[in-house]
């Protein structure tokens, strides 16, 4: 591990707080839409209506990467910030989406995790069959307590 040194305290603190400002998680998400109230941003879900139709985040707003251009300021205002997600870590779409956003003028940051870290963390959701939550997973959210302490 230490083959490679970590940082310098000041080079570690300006990458950790500039990853904050393009990332959030989806505790830090869910948390915000719990409270009641406008949370301050608008989600979006930039998955392909298949997918959408699967299963998304209530509250969300369904506008796939590949419409961005076309259909961003239909659903967006340029003034309020947004957070992009897509299905998981092993996806990009969200990071696609996110630039193509900041190119267009917007202020967006990324929900790691995306759906598939929503449901295993025991998130509610809504499919066409109505909503739907599924038990947290113990390896992804705390089980015992209401939050990571993170």
């Amino acid at each position: 591990m230490l083959s490679t040194p970590p940082a310098a305290p000041a080079e570690a603190a300006a990458y950790f707080a500039a990853s904050l400002a393009f990332h959030t998680d989806v505790s830090d998400v869910a948390a915000a839409l719990a409270a009641g109230g406008d949370p301050g941003f608008t989600l979006v879900d930039t998955r392909s209506t298949e997918a959408w139709d699967q299963g998304h985040i209530p509250g969300a707003v369904h506008l796939p990467t590949a419409e961005i251009p076309r259909l961003a300021t239909t659903f967006l205002d340029p003034a309020r910030p947004v957070v992009v997600h897509c299905w998981g870590p092993a996806c990009n779409g969200a990071a696609r989406a996110a630039l193509a956003l900041a190119q267009r003028g917007y202020r967006v940051k990324e929900m790691l995790g995306g759906m598939e870290y929503w449901i295993r963390e025991g998130l509610g959701y809504s499919t066409a069959d109505g909503p739907a939550r599924r038990d947290p997973d113990p390896l992804t959210a705390p089980v015992v307590a209401d939050v990571c302490g993170c």
